[in-house]
């Protein structure tokens, strides 16, 4: 399927909604506030580990970081390299210091191995010269110093990537208080975490009824005069009610011709955030995909948090078909929904599943898609499967079912069934 460039002023797609901004009846605007304040990126790049260093067992290409330091002060924390076709095969683990008590963290792994979250080969996204490699991002809180230590496996003949370097990301916006880690340790809730929002940081829930009506009266979509089960409209979270930076991005929208299949995904940035952090997390997210990694914009079409919220990603329409960067070979007629934090070991809260479901009933909906049922893709070329090759997906996946992954993690993973079931009741299915 081709996709297409799209002007920022004046889109026009053929399957795009009414997306009224007025609350509907009944419907409560709560959610994070995000301020309008613009964040910042630290880039100190990492240099051979002193042999001589006492805290130091290595010292050569072979390791490479930077010892303790005092930096401006950070909430997320990632390391990139010049080439983004190099994988880094290896270890990243940092240390950081709070702001306010300075108390040292522990060692903190990085995930490493972030290749395949990210635009397919051949794509304008792909192919523009400010992409780099980049390990996931992690979520470190309010912090003012750090450590970092990055490994080569030491049964292997792959060196480093050349370029490397630490990124620590500001988001803005929010006080040192509300970004520091929960008190009540990982996957602390704190009641209080949700305000208030103004109309026009949400997208309003609409009932099934009023949502097949409002399709229906844009007269776009074509699917559901053969496929009639659409879900209801999710309250959605706009850019502007997170505080994306809209200067950031690069100027216009890609889209491609249909949503098949939603791809499931973790951000693998840790579960240490409240939910009132949300949009601090995501800001960090989007600028660390946008200036450190060098992509065009956030790469997920959508994110969720553990309280069951749910957020616009990628530009151009929650209602259209937008090309992501998410799901490396499987971006086009796909949609990416991220669960912000980390579930291999951790269990994902059942309000992030929900939210799943709902947003997966009302976006698959609008193209007649089943959410038990399986679409076919087209690779784009993943590296688990060649370019070129038409691959049966369920219509609600994993990522590892795109990549050699462990996204969205173990058990995360073992909740799309659910996910499927109540999605499909959703939509109205017998």
């Amino acid at each position: 399927m081709r996709g297409f460039l799209a002007s920022s002023i004046g889109v026009a797609c053929t399957v795009a909604l009414v997306l009224p901004l007025s609350l509907a009846s009944g419907a409560a605007a709560v959610a994070p506030r995000a301020p309008d304040v613009p964040g910042s990126t630290q880039s100190l790049p990492l240099a051979p580990l002193d042999e001589t260093d006492p805290g130091r067992s290595l010292g050569s290409a072979a390791e490479q970081g930077l010892t303790r330091r005092d930096v401006r002060p950070f909430s997320l924390v990632g390391v990139v390299w010049d080439d983004a076709n190099a994988v880094l095969h290896g270890s990243v683990q940092v240390r950081t210091r709070a702001v306010g008590s300075g108390a040292w963290s522990g060692w903190q792994d990085v995930e490493t191995h972030n290749d395949e979250h990210r635009a397919d080969p051949g794509t304008r996204e792909s192919e523009w010269g400010r992409v780099r490699g980049a390990t996931a991002p992690l979520w470190v809180g309010a912090s003012d110093g750090v450590e970092v230590r990055v490994s080569a496996e030491a049964a292997g003949p792959w060196p480093l990537p050349e370029g490397l370097s630490l990124e620590l990301v500001d988001p803005g916006g929010d006080s040192v208080a509300a970004q520091a880690p929960p008190a009540g340790g990982e996957g602390a809730v704190d009641p209080g975490d949700e305000v208030t929002m103004s109309e026009e940081d949400v997208i309003p829930a609409l009932s099934r009824a009023e949502t097949e009506a409002d399709a229906k009266a844009a007269g776009a979509i074509g699917a559901l005069e053969a496929s009639p089960y659409i879900g209801p409209r999710p309250r959605i979270i706009t850019r502007k009610g997170w505080g994306a930076d809209e200067s950031l991005r690069e100027p216009g929208f890609v889209y491609t011709n249909s949503v098949k299949v939603a791809f499931v995904h973790h951000t693998a940035t840790g579960n240490s955030y409240t939910c009132a952090q949300a949009p601090s997390v995501l800001r960090s997210i989007y600028r660390y995909h946008v200036v450190s990694s060098g992509w065009r914009d956030f790469g997920y079409n959508f994110a969720v948090d553990k309280c069951g919220n749910i957020y616009e990603g990628r530009a151009g329409g929650v209602a259209n078909p937008v090309l992501g960067a998410h799901t490396l070979g499987f971006n086009t007629d796909s949609t990416g929904i991220a669960v912000l934090g980390t579930y291999s070991l951790s269990t994902p809260p059942a309000a992030a599943v929900n939210a799943i479901a709902q947003l997966t009933a009302w976006k698959l909906g609008l193209y007649g898609i089943d959410p038990r049922g399986k679409s076919v893709l087209t690779s784009g070329g993943s590296g688990k499967y060649a370019k070129g090759k038409n691959v049966s997906f369920n219509t609600i996946s994993g990522h590892r079912d795109a990549f050699f992954t462990e996204c969205p993690g173990s058990l995360l993973y073992g909740k799309l069934g659910t996910a499927r079931t109540s999605s499909a009741v959703l939509q109205g299915r017998s």
